[in-house]
């Protein structure tokens, strides 16, 4: 569709807009969200992802921080050096995560309640006769089952 006569505008150069500032929200707008909160919380923008979890105890690739023993050569225990650990900078990130997974999990595969009373009402009645109109096998107009009904 034409665009009205007259009604396009040059661009002029913004002088007063901070081109730094711009850039940075622009690139924090484009990074994905973090779905956990503890870890969203003690993230540090200016630092590389490798660095941020390092500070928080945690692993960029498992297989360097679990490394496979080799079985080639047996070294002598002298000739042994040990990787310096990381200095774990935030380890209550690391701690609220080992809190958050110790926690029950909650059981979200139930029935509603008014179907699990009411098939409970039906067994009391009714016993085991799945044969009963209306029963279990026929299930009321509220409840279609596999049969269409």
């Amino acid at each position: 569709m034409p665009k009205a006569k007259g009604k396009t505008r040059r661009q002029k150069f913004g002088y007063n807009v901070n081109r730094k500032r711009l850039n940075r929200n622009a690139r924090r707008k484009a990074a994905p969200r973090i779905e956990c909160s503890h870890i969203r919380h003690a993230w540090d923008h200016a630092k590389s992802v490798r660095q941020n979890l390092a500070e928080m105890g945690l692993a960029m690739d498992p297989n360097k921080a679990v490394p496979l023993r080799k079985r080639k050569v047996k070294a002598m225990e002298v000739d042994v050096e040990e990787r310096p650990k990381e200095l774990v900078r935030k380890p209550y990130v690391l701690n609220d995560l080992e809190a958050e997974a110790s926690l029950p999990e909650k059981k979200g595969n139930t029935l509603s309640r008014d179907l699990i009373d009411y098939v409970r009402y039906m067994v009391e009645n009714h016993g085991e006769d799945y044969k009963v109109s209306g029963g279990l096998a026929r299930p009321l107009g509220r409840y279609p089952g596999p049969f269409g009904v």
